[in-house]
């Protein structure tokens, strides 16, 4: 049996791909997100919306039992760990709904999270922070509670009356600041007030044993979408925290930027029923007009995107999180696979059902091993002349962009001995045709499928 090649520590992935009236992530302003590269404005998609994307789509995919990481454990990041421990405990263990709700925020608040405002229903019970942890984190805690009910009660009920107590002495302190009173003669000058001893009171903390409970249902444990993506969670500093494997480049334009208002009406149903079944022509005129209108920006364009998997820090993260050396070795080449469909197949999903920007395909995918990440970015700082080849243009800005970007590879690939099992993927006829046609380099090779791309 012929040994397998020696792997290197990162994979690097380069994707072109060419969209048409997008908008697949927006600013504060509701416009098109953009950055200045090579002294010209370029449309961008953020990394963020692009992690988020593939992070949900491995997620959903394992949860189906589909893709390489089915039946692995993943995670969740939310707000409401809170909400959804309370839901364990009065759908599984049987308690009324406040209670359960009551005692999950009040654990949690005595593990070190921090909540909303108490007074705003919306808030109160969300986390100031989100949460990225292991998907069954509120069963696990939910558990605990139930199994320890008489000790988290007796706690709960003393920490809600400190709270009560401090609240009360933080509203005497408010009002007794309004009033020039002296302070009441029942008192001995020097000593604190009723006010003072109340406010100084600390909050009774939470048993270590229920505390260490929560932080290790709340630690990444085996998700392996942590492991891949990282989290910090500073909220709690001695809960664990994890460096990703993953780095992520923000996609932009390779070309200028391309934008255009696009005005929209939209019709009133009942107000055109009432119009077709007029009876008069003043009727059909009081029903004239579109039912709303207004505008939104699209963007169009060929876009580069950039990633890249650390190994080794993708199995350092899967060993602390308790794998032994042969399990890691096996979870962490299903989440290299899983990983590399996902940057090959997931898309955000903003204005997905008016724009069908989900459906969309790469047009070129490169993917290669190295001792270093490497990052193609410069191929394209002077922006891609779409004008007539004739005219001294590049042409179309696609097939220009695969030309730039697999010569760039091509001329990194001669100085660096690191890099090596390079391989390109195309869903474009056009480009298949242009590989064809490309001087490419022995080392490189054609694929048909996202799986081929990496070992």
């Amino acid at each position: 049996m012929t040994e397998a090649a020696p792997r290197s520590q990162f994979l690097s992935l380069h994707l072109l791909e060419t969209l048409a009236a997008v908008l697949p992530v927006r600013d504060e302003n509701a416009q098109p997100k953009t950055l200045v590269f090579g002294g010209v404005e370029r449309h961008m998609i953020t990394s963020q919306a692009r992690r988020r994307a593939e992070r949900v789509y491995a997620r959903s995919r394992a949860n189906e039992g589909r893709g390489a990481l089915k039946g692995r454990s993943m995670g969740v990041r939310t707000r409401e760990w809170a909400i959804l421990t309370g839901r364990e405990l009065e759908s599984d263990h049987g308690w009324e709904k406040e209670r359960a709700l009551d005692t999950a925020r009040a654990v949690m608040e005595g593990s070190g999270l921090k909540f909303g405002d108490p007074l705003k229903p919306t808030v109160a019970n969300l986390t100031k922070v989100l949460i990225f942890a292991p998907s069954d984190a509120a069963m696990k805690i939910a558990e605990y509670i139930a199994a320890q009910a008489t000790e988290v009660e007796q706690w709960r009920s003393a920490y809600r009356e400190a709270q009560a107590r401090a609240e009360a002495a933080k509203k005497a302190r408010r009002t007794a600041k309004k009033k020039t009173a002296s302070p009441p003669e029942t008192e001995e000058p020097g000593e604190p007030s009723a006010v003072e001893t109340a406010a100084a009171t600390p909050l009774p903390p939470l048993p270590k044993a229920i505390r260490d409970a929560v932080l290790l249902a709340l630690a990444p444990r085996d998700a392996v979408d942590i492991a891949l993506y990282g989290r910090f969670l500073a909220e709690i500093p001695d809960s664990p925290n994890v460096d990703g494997a993953i780095q992520t480049g923000h996609a932009f334009t390779v070309h200028e930027a391309e934008q255009i208002e696009d005005f929209y009406a939209a019709a009133d149903d009942a107000k055109l029923d009432r119009k077709r079944n007029a009876l008069s022509f003043l009727d059909s005129a009081d029903d004239a007009g579109a039912g709303m209108t207004g505008y939104q920006s699209l963007i169009s364009g060929t876009f580069y995107r950039h990633a890249v998997l650390d190994r080794t820090q993708l199995r350092t993260n899967l060993r602390v999180a308790g794998m032994d050396e042969e399990e890691a070795e096996k979870a962490a080449s299903e989440a290299e696979k899983e990983f590399v469909n996902a940057f090959v197949e997931a898309f955000p999903e903003a204005k997905k059902n008016s724009t069908a920007s989900t459906g969309s395909l790469p047009a070129l995918v490169l993917a290669f091993e190295g001792e270093r990440p490497y990052n193609y970015a410069s191929a394209f700082q002077r922006p891609v002349d779409e004008g007539p080849v004739s005219a001294g243009g590049e042409g179309p800005a696609g097939p220009a962009a695969v030309r730039r970007l697999l010569r760039h590879h091509t001329f990194v690939s001669r100085r660096r001995e690191d890099l090596r099992t390079a391989k390109v993927l195309t869903y474009d006829p056009e480009i298949d045709m242009l590989l064809g046609e490309l001087a490419l380099p022995e080392s490189l090779t054609v694929v048909e499928r996202a799986e081929d791309l990496t070992p």
